[in-house]
């Protein structure tokens, strides 16, 4: 018997990323490989669910969340050996497709008078069961008095990927996204958005962290993450930026 050792493949390690940080990501990954040669697979999805994912045994060295409870939770039991660092603020968008009949503005004046008369049919937002940005989309059109009127005219994506789809394919009147996808070119070349105010929500405070299945090349690209380099792609992406954090691997 002989062993036969895969190096490339069992160095490239899977990191579990939270939907609205997919084209900021796409990029920091492509600019990783090219300034180190090494390589990372990311899969996407609402940070509630990669969560279930983690906990069930998925083989993710790295977990970037929307949403920094989640990350905190999983330290609490034991998945992790640290709570993180944050990487980004995320921020929420008003969007809608070219077609769409919603005018948009900061307080939401044109979705108010679009409700009064009659006109709004369906309405896009990312899950708040398990969405972070679903989650303060919801707290949101609380704090503004629209939750109820609206709810009977909301569409849910399962990530708030989907739910931009949703608001600016035209399958929609709009939605409230994140804005680093309504500000990537792939979203802007099919619609509209303005930013939100941040008063209205609860800070999306995102947080990332390794698990105790990290390899040397996910540590070597977490520590990527909080350089410059990878910082300003997250700016470019209409993100905040946190002060950096030194971290021990």
């Amino acid at each position: 018997m002989w062993a036969i050792t895969l190096p490339c493949l069992a160095q490239v390690p899977t990191i579990a990323a939270a939907a609205n940080i997919k084209f900021a990501m796409d990029k920091i990954a492509t600019q990783f490989t090219q300034d180190t040669g090494k390589k990372v697979r990311i899969s996407y999805g609402s940070s509630g669910n990669l969560v279930a994912q983690i906990r069930h045994g998925a083989p993710f060295e790295i977990f970037l969340s929307a949403d920094d409870k989640y990350i905190y939770q999983l330290h609490q039991l034991g998945v992790t050996t640290t709570d993180g660092d944050l990487y980004a603020i995320g921020r929420l968008a008003l969007a809608s497709g070219k077609g769409s009949k919603l005018s948009l503005d900061a307080d939401l004046n044109g979705l108010k008078q679009l409700l009064a008369q009659g006109k709004l049919e369906r309405f896009a937002i990312a899950n708040p069961e398990h969405a972070p940005y679903g989650e303060r989309a919801k707290e949101l059109l609380n704090h503004v008095g629209l939750w109820q009127q609206l709810e009977s005219h909301l569409i849910y994506g399962e990530n708030v990927s989907q739910a931009a789809q949703f608001a600016l394919s035209g399958s929609t009147d709009g939605g409230i996204v994140a804005l680093s996808l309504a500000m990537a070119p792939q979203f802007q070349a099919a619609g509209h958005y303005i930013a939100l105010p941040d008063e209205l929500y609860s800070p999306l405070n995102q947080r990332m962290v390794l698990t105790e299945k990290a390899g040397d090349t996910a540590k070597l690209f977490y520590q990527y993450l909080l350089q410059p380099r990878a910082r300003q792609v997250f700016s470019e992406f209409g993100f905040g930026l946190p002060p950096l954090a030194s971290t021990e691997l």
